[in-house]
């Protein structure tokens, strides 16, 4: 578990839930005790557009905004969205990304194998199978799989059981067992990575 301030960075595609996982992680913080400032893209969400969502977690932070080079965890549930968001990651930060691409609708098509790729070899990135996720946990459970997985890496300086806690309290009760499953998944697929066990 991380001490101290930490940036988290989530970003995905409208309708990936990216702003229910900053909200879930954000309400686990301040249930730790730790303040808590954001910030959300949500403009292009209707048109299936970038969405991102900044989640800065301490003491006595004055900014919303994560800067350049500073996120100690990135989270994508896109490898589109994992690219632009790259820049952002700072030397040694924790970067989670989702391999399955959802292609826009505006710009045709693109290879998410070779984004994925080129990722792999710029950072040391988790990459997590979305047709697993969808597999094992269903379809709208990408973001808290990949929440999980983040609390498994220990990225935030609060445990497991805060997140689990935090998504019992936003969530309504007809989908959170979905949630609390994927919320687990996400955890053992970087256990098995990682020898990291919660």
């Amino acid at each position: 578990m991380k001490p101290g301030k930490i940036n988290c960075l989530i970003t995905g595609v409208g309708g990936q839930g990216t702003v229910l996982a900053a909200r879930v992680i954000g309400t686990a913080a301040m249930a730790s005790g730790f303040d808590v400032r954001g910030s959300e893209t949500i403009g292009m969400a209707q048109r299936g557009g970038s969405v991102t969502s900044h989640v800065r977690i301490g003491k006595n932070i004055a900014s919303p905004l994560i800067p350049s080079g500073r996120a100690d965890v990135i989270l994508a549930f896109e490898p589109g969205e994992a690219l632009r968001a790259i820049g952002f990651l700072k030397p040694g930060g924790i970067f989670i990304v989702c391999d399955r691409p959802i292609i826009p609708a505006v710009k045709g098509d693109y290879d998410g194998a070779a984004a994925v790729a080129w990722l792999k070899e710029q950072t040391d990135t988790h990459i997590i199978s979305g047709e697993d996720i969808i597999k094992n946990c269903g379809a709208r459970s990408v973001n808290i799989a990949l929440v999980g997985a983040a609390a498994a890496a220990e990225a935030f300086p609060f445990g497991f059981n805060e997140i689990k806690a935090a998504l019992t309290e936003k969530l309504d009760a007809k989908f959170l067992d979905m949630n609390i499953a994927a919320l687990h998944y996400g955890a053992d697929c970087i256990s098995s990575m990682t020898g990291k066990q919660l």
